[in-house]
């Protein structure tokens, strides 16, 4: 990186708000030298920063199903019929575990727009009434969201965020719980079809805003250097 682009680095990382720039600055100024893709390094930063892991553990994942309409109210009460308002508050369907390959973010291109792809994982620990057994399942998705700049009528780049979407194909669940009844079993293979059609958009709310506050902290100039360097690392690694 020739020396004025390093000027340009560093002024960039003083000019960040406070918020991201407390304690990860160091970090942010050592991804922009890494030898991978410096933008998803400072997405990966930026992150972390503003803890995705913790928004996306905090989600009310029993109430984002019973507010679907993918399900009767109460979740419990469509598998098994009529239940009574303390057995439905007795269940729970939380998220633990979570964790982004932060290390993994794969960055691609095409023509003028890029598109960052991220790894989410984490564990849902299911208690219903009618079992008073905790069962864990995991979860894996896809998270890929596109941004690009693009140019006004006097010539100046802006940046674009463009669809930010959790990949349905990419959601998959599987049962780590053993020694399961006949009537969680078939819980759990309904449960595996909602779930793919109801945690994208919860997931997306937590995930996108931060990354599309993340790129917009940085210099136009910058992006626009970050990107290039994007694509000359594809096109060493071919």
């Amino acid at each position: 990186m020739c020396p004025i682009w390093r000027l340009l680095v560093l002024l960039s990382l003083l000019s960040l708000p406070s918020a991201l720039h407390k304690q990860p600055w160091r970090a942010l100024a050592k991804a922009h030298m890494d030898s991978k893709p410096a933008l998803a390094r400072i997405i990966a930063q930026g992150l972390m920063k503003y803890n995705a892991e913790g928004r996306i553990q905090n989600i009310r994942l029993m109430d984002s199903l019973n507010a679907s309409g993918q399900m009767a109210p109460g979740m419990v009460g469509w598998l098994i019929g009529s239940m009574s308002l303390q057995h439905q508050q007795e269940s729970s369907a939380n998220i633990t575990n979570i964790q982004l390959d932060y290390s993994g973010i794969q960055m691609s291109f095409h023509k003028e727009r890029f598109s960052a792809n991220i790894l989410f994982e984490f564990d849902i620990d299911l208690r219903l009434p009618f079992n008073n057994k905790i069962v864990k399942t995991h979860v894996c998705m896809n998270l890929v969201v596109e941004f690009w700049l693009e140019k006004d009528e006097f010539g100046r780049r802006d940046l674009v965020i463009g669809d930010c979407h959790v990949e349905p194909s990419s959601i998959y669940m599987t049962v780590l719980t053993e020694d399961i009844s006949p009537k969680m079993k078939h819980f759990l293979h309904n449960f595996r079809g909602t779930l793919a059609k109801v945690i994208p958009n919860p997931v997306e709310s937590q995930v996108c805003p931060l990354i599309g506050e993340i790129l917009r902290q940085l210099d136009v100039k910058l992006m626009k250097s970050l990107m290039e360097q994007a694509v000359a690392h594809k096109f060493n690694q071919l």
